[in-house]
């Protein structure tokens, strides 16, 4: 019996089999952002290649087959998720904008505020109130719920968030609501608070539920169109999909809890780096890891990762457990770019036409672009401002970015 490992990235669909006697076959094969799962059965093809088997036949003897995905993570990077709308308790549907009522920079005094994932012409109060104990204090008002869906039809969303004052300790209004919405939009993706992140805390939790909401449809129609190749090829084991603090869940829980693999595909990479630590008795290390898009970066400490409740993305709060991983948007693939100023730019997507973001050298551009590796091998013109560069008394001439490197 076989077991598959995945690991979808920017650039390239990484896979692995290892089979009862502890032989290991790697194979690789091209991502393809616009249908993962069609990189990963061109990968699943070479691999049953290099182990002398047919597709067919490699997955009629593979038991389990555990898969990192970064769906979720291009999603809300690229701001292409869903098109959502948040149903929350009368007076209280700025929360995602209010936030914590601190910004990254507090210093920055000309820092826009954040885009929130919900703008407010799509976010509706409903009439009901709990108390923090969970009693009814205002019960859920049927016309005002009416109101609110009938909003909702009307404002074309794809998906709801349902973030009820307290629900975490009485769901009752949030599955009052949901029922109804799922009555008179079944097409529309449903994702309650209490269901999501059942706890304290009201901007973490309306946050996450709106992140949810936001990548559930793409992550559930991916995960459904990938198990439908896999059985139509004959795969027959178990389907398992590694979340952000390191495990992995079935395809359906993921599905419903669609923001736990925001960081799937790095959370793969940092557990893969626990076990190597642990192969080579080294307790403390700092994980390196270094994609096509991203560069992951966590910290290995007595042999144990970090977990935190503390982390999110592209600007994003999700305060599900993961691993602590730092994100850096430029990899080994990233594009490397002179703009018509002369500023260097590394991981920037130019207004060419270009499908995924970050920018990589797998990206459809409507020029050649290379990659950090190659660089230092082509010539770049000399900004304006390198004829301003002065030598400073005392020390050697430094050339600037933008200038030949001989």
């Amino acid at each position: 019996m076989l077991i598959i490992g995945i690991d979808v990235g920017g650039t390239f669909t990484d896979l692995v089999a290892i089979d009862a006697s502890g032989r290991t076959v790697f194979a690789k094969s091209l991502s393809t952002p616009q249908d993962q799962s069609i990189g990963v059965m061109a990968g699943l093809d070479e691999l049953a290649r290099r182990l002398g088997l047919s597709r067919e036949a490699m997955l009629a003897q593979t038991q389990r087959l555990v898969h990192g995905t970064t769906v979720a993570t291009n999603a809300l990077l690229e701001r292409k998720g869903a098109r959502v709308a948040l149903l929350t308790t009368e007076g209280h549907r700025d929360v995602l904008e209010m936030r914590e009522g601190l910004k990254g920079n507090r210093y920055d005094l000309r820092s826009p505020p954040p885009e929130p994932l919900v703008p407010r012409e799509r976010r509706f109060g409903v009439r009901e109130r709990l108390r923090a104990n969970g009693e009814v204090s205002t019960p859920l008002d049927d016309a005002s719920l009416g109101k609110a869906v009938a909003a909702i039809k009307a404002s074309g969303a794809t998906s709801v968030a349902i973030c009820f004052l307290h629900a975490y300790r009485n769901p009752a209004h949030e599955i009052t609501a949901s029922e109804r919405l799922a009555r008179e939009l079944p097409e529309v993706s449903i994702s309650r608070s209490s269901d999501v992140l059942p706890q304290i805390k009201e901007y973490e939790r309306v946050s996450t539920t709106a992140v949810n909401a936001y990548v559930q449809p793409i992550v559930r129609h991916y995960l459904e169109r990938l198990e439908k190749r896999l059985n139509e090829a004959g795969f027959k084991g178990s389907l398992f999909i590694i979340l952000s603090h390191g495990g992995m869940a079935p395809v359906e829980e993921a599905a419903r809890l669609a923001a736990a693999t925001v960081l799937s595909g790095p959370a793969g990479g940092m557990s893969g780096c626990r076990r190597c630590a642990a192969m080579l008795a080294i307790p403390d290390l700092v994980a390196f890891d270094m994609g096509g898009t991203s560069t992951d970066i966590s910290l290995i400490a007595d042999g144990n990762v970090t977990l935190s409740a503390d982390g999110g993305l592209a600007g994003e709060r999700i305060a599900l457990r993961s691993l602590d991983i730092a994100s850096i948007a430029a990899g080994g693939g990233s594009i490397a770019s002179v703009d018509s100023g002369g500023i260097f730019h590394v991981g920037r997507t130019a207004p060419a036409r270009c499908r995924v973001r970050p920018a990589t050298a797998r990206a459809e551009w409507s020029r050649p672009s290379p990659t950090p590796m190659c660089c230092s091998a082509i010539s770049t013109p000399r900004p304006s401002w390198a004829a301003s560069v002065r030598s400073i008394p005392g020390r050697r001439k430094k050339r600037s970015i933008g200038s030949r490197q001989r």
